[in-house]
């Protein structure tokens, strides 16, 4: 079985009939990304020199995380803004010319509901908390797989604290840091809420998360 095969063994059954995973084709791609490819379809691509160094628990994680980023509708669109800012501008500045108010207003309003878009696009804290988002998925989906708490969250740390490692990028590898802060974070509350329902603190441990 190919590893694409493997993959798509781990897409959940409400996900297989509509999301694809491929191998990427671009030059210097991304690890693993996410592209929409159509209407309601959506492609997860594989950069597999890459992704052949991890270990498979690792694999499954992040390809998991990517799972949650679509279940969660976070899945980053075509670039439609930056057309729509200049046609707003473009048109706000014709219509200064023609002084008709109520194009102007729509022009303006056409600008600003895609400067907004772009913000939130390119806004770090709204992409961290969208990331943070998919990594609770992730765990959900590991163990709808079958892994236990402590295992899921344990191949994630494991997963996040490699692509640290492997991060030449400041800003990415710090990105990936907050991610792995949250998930401890994630962790000590999973302990707490299992020691609660067994009655033993044993289960799940904050150090699970680093491997």
């Amino acid at each position: 079985m190919s590893e694409l095969q493997r993959l798509k063994g781990l897409l959940p059954p409400e996900n297989q009939s509509w999301v694809f995973v491929e191998a990427a084709a671009a030059i210097d791609p991304p690890l693993i990304t996410l592209e929409e490819i159509g209407r309601d379809e959506v492609e997860i691509q594989i950069d597999l020199e890459q992704w052949d160094d991890l270990a498979q628990d690792h694999k499954n994680l992040l390809f998991w995380h990517e799972v949650g980023r679509i279940q969660n509708d976070t899945i980053p669109r075509d670039g439609w803004e930056m057309a729509a800012l200049a046609i707003g501008l473009g048109g706000a500045i014709g219509e200064l010319w023609v002084q008709d108010g109520l194009l102007l207003l729509m022009a303006l309003g056409l600008s600003g509901f895609a400067g907004y878009r772009l913000y939130l696009k390119n806004n770090s804290e709204k992409r961290l908390v969208d990331a943070i988002s998919a990594d609770e998925r992730a765990i959900d989906l590991a163990c709808r797989f079958g892994y236990s708490v402590p295992n899921a969250y344990k191949s994630l740390g494991g997963a996040l604290k490699e692509l640290i490692e492997k991060s030449r990028k400041k800003k990415k590898r710090t990105f990936y840091e907050d991610r792995l802060e949250a998930l401890r974070k994630s962790a000590e509350k999973a302990r707490a809420e299992m020691a609660d329902q067994e009655g033993s603190r044993t289960s799940v441990t904050s150090e699970n998360v680093y491997g």
